[in-house]
């Protein structure tokens, strides 16, 4: 490395959704959004609700990177934050110290921002809690990060195995987080209503009796029978 990196790197300029178009994911079932999108778009199944009944949200991503152990970025995106935003912070899933706290979570609160979502660790699990902003993280850690740098705010990032857009939209609840990226926001909207649909068929059924699904029966009826 020839030079040292900034310490805070912020990248503006980028659009988020027309908040009508963002309102019409709330209160989606993040396994519907799934769905929805083939199969995909949800975050590791480790990054979980710090408290499962104040778990539901929807908002615009604002995305961050921080380098291990700092918290520079989670403060620059504090920073660039509008209401309603979603504070979604990289932190390449380090487990040694946390990157968020009761504090933080006072102030983006105070802020407005929807929810805060990280693969890192958090810590002050109570306090936290009683501020009432919806957190996503891998879990809790005692340990103390520091304020050195670098940061990054407003570049794509990768968390949770899922590539992560400024501007994309992010919906939780008390299962996980999926990621909607915003170039295909009406089109999963599209598919969600016909998931929904299918899913409220299959309900019917199961509530009427049913014990298998008409595909798979089918399927198993053509099965290769080895034995008696």
């Amino acid at each position: 490395m020839l030079d040292n990196p900034p310490l805070l790197t912020i990248h503006r300029g980028f659009r988020r959704p027309d908040k009508a178009l963002i309102e019409q994911f709330r209160g989606a079932q993040t396994s519907h959004l799934a769905d929805a999108m083939d199969g995909r778009g949800a975050l590791d199944y480790r990054i979980k609700p710090l408290d499962p009944s104040n778990a539901s949200f929807v908002g615009p991503a604002l995305t961050a990177f921080a380098y291990p152990a700092d918290i520079v970025a989670m403060f620059g995106a504090l920073s660039e934050a509008e209401a309603g935003d979603v504070i979604v912070l990289a932190n390449d899933g380090y487990t040694r110290t946390a990157v968020f706290g009761d504090i933080a979570a006072g102030m983006m609160k105070n802020k407005g921002v929807a929810a805060f979502v990280t693969d890192g660790l958090a810590r002050d699990k109570a306090g936290i809690v009683a501020t009432g902003l919806p957190v996503f993280c891998r879990g809790i850690q005692l340990n103390s990060p520091a304020m050195n740098g670098p940061g990054v705010v407003g570049a794509p990032v990768t968390l949770g195995d899922v590539h992560v857009e400024p501007g994309d939209v992010i919906v939780g609840d008390a299962d996980g987080i999926v990621v909607v990226p915003a170039v295909r926001l009406r089109p999963v909207l599209d598919r969600l209503a016909a998931v929904r649909a299918a899913e409220a068929r299959t309900v019917r059924l199961v509530e009427q009796g049913a014990t298998m699904a008409e595909g798979v029966r089918r399927m198993i009826e053509k099965a290769t029978v080895i034995g008696g």
